[in-house]
């Protein structure tokens, strides 16, 4: 008698958690690697756990607070014993909170948060100032063992220098105390004083032309330092 090709749900069961497990592997390995810098998971009663837990949408990964599409926007490293946030720390550039107290940190940090336009809660060590200083923030807040800096200002609008740009550019910001000018459009150049668009084309090939003289003279050079020895 030919066996039936049904199987029953209990059978099933091993193979969907396997397709399961398969499926949540390149999740696993697309996590930031700053998300995995410093061991272990988010303390639950965290600022970054409790901030990720009031949208229901978002979830805790490594040491971060990651958005459905993989965004940072959160980040705890706390108590990692870090000099300095490390090379990957840019990668967290999108978070709204950071949480870098507990840590024994070193140099300077004016251009660590280059970028970090999104960041509203920094919480940092006793010994660390706030980037940008107090006037990048709303409020600077100092407890015990840490501070928080909390409420990015946009410097743009408090500079009250209507020359921090030139005439054919606009401020724009780039992280706590840092701002940027970026030309109109159809401008470009020093102070944005070059009117219509960039040639490419003339770029590159000044570039190409120049390499190409560069290299055919130190070819001579070799050459004639060949016939000379």
């Amino acid at each position: 008698m030919a066996r039936s090709g049904f199987r029953s749900p209990s059978s099933l069961v091993p193979r969907a958690a396997a397709l399961l497990l398969v499926l949540s592997v390149p999740r696993a390995l697309a996590l930031p690697e700053i998300c995995i810098q410093c061991p272990g998971d988010v303390q639950n009663l965290s600022e970054v756990a409790l901030y990720c837990k009031q949208t229901p949408e978002l979830m805790l990964q490594g040491r971060c607070c990651l958005n459905g599409k993989g965004t940072i926007l959160g980040l705890d490293l706390q108590n990692c014993s870090l000099k300095d946030p490390g090379p990957d720390f840019a990668q967290a550039h999108t978070a709204v909170i950071i949480d870098l107290q507990a840590n024994p940190f070193e140099g300077d940090w004016a251009n660590t948060f280059r970028g970090f336009t999104q960041l509203q809660t920094l919480i940092l060590p006793q010994s660390v100032t706030c980037p940008g200083g107090i006037n990048a923030w709303d409020v600077v807040t100092f407890y015990i063992t840490n501070q928080t800096c909390q409420g990015q200002r946009n410097l743009c609008n408090s500079t009250g220098d209507p020359e921090t740009c030139p005439e054919n550019g606009s401020c724009v910001p780039d992280g706590p105390g840092l701002l940027q000018c970026v030309c109109a459009d159809g401008f470009h150049g020093y102070k944005c004083m070059r009117q219509g668009s960039f040639s490419l084309l003339m770029f590159f090939g000044i570039l190409g032309s120049t390499t190409l003289s560069i290299s055919i003279l130190l070819w001579g050079t070799q050459r004639r330092k060949a016939k000379a020895s």
